[in-house]
């Protein structure tokens, strides 16, 4: 179970380092509304009950993982930030997660005390995380879409939790869609030159998550 307080302090600590005299208010003069405002309406959506791997365990997680990866990124306020949003919207049947993710961080940061040029980043990497394939140049993406994807590299143990965890969301899916839409998705991540572009996602993960995935994908072979 993730600790909310923790979480709590952890939104409060990055979204006041990233606070940048951008627009919070239409009174000029009135100070930035309250961090843990935001922090709990973000964890009321982390907390929904259709969830069941997007939690908060998993924000966690990804917060954890981007303790290690930050030294990477070119901004790593605005990657944290983005960890926060990047499932905040979250419903299965959906194909607009992602967007519809972004678009809240648009509308919250502004109002949070954060500048545009940042808010735009973190939309951006949102909505990058649609596909997690950030560019070679894209220090930030790339930091964003490892911690993401880190979960595909645990314990075999770790794995097929998650992997349960996931069938789970999905439990309106019948098996036979389910193992041809899941096999896909493996298919076309082991087709992958590179599922991290991080030099410690390479080093540390890809050897774990490719012998995973491929063992999943045995799996739901009939």
């Amino acid at each position: 179970m993730a600790d909310l307080d923790a979480l709590r302090s952890r939104w409060q600590h990055t979204l006041l380092a990233a606070r940048d005299g951008g627009p919070h208010d239409p009174r000029e003069g009135d100070p930035p509304p309250d961090p843990l405002r935001y922090a709990d309406a973000l964890l009321r959506r982390w907390s929904e009950p259709q969830r069941r791997y997007h939690t908060v365990a998993h924000l966690a997680a990804v917060l954890d993982h981007l303790d290690t990866l930050a030294r990477y990124a070119g901004d790593p306020h605005a990657v944290r930030l983005a960890a926060w949003f990047h499932d905040a919207v979250y419903l299965p049947e959906r194909s607009t997660n992602e967007e519809r993710s972004a678009r809240l961080a648009e509308r919250a940061l502004p109002e949070a005390g954060v500048g545009a040029a940042r808010t735009a980043e973190v939309a951006r990497l949102v909505r990058l995380t649609l596909t997690h394939d950030p560019a070679d140049d894209d220090r930030d993406g790339q930091a964003l879409c490892d911690a993401d994807l880190a979960i595909l590299a645990a314990p075999p143990s770790r794995y097929a939790a998650y992997t349960a965890a996931v069938r789970q969301e999905y439990h309106f899916v019948p098996d036979g869609d389910f193992r041809t839409g899941r096999g896909a998705i493996l298919r076309g991540l082991l087709d992958r030159p590179r599922l991290y572009r991080t030099p410690h996602g390479a080093r540390e993960w890809e050897a774990a998550a490719r012998r995973n995935l491929a063992a999943e994908l045995e799996m739901l072979s009939p």
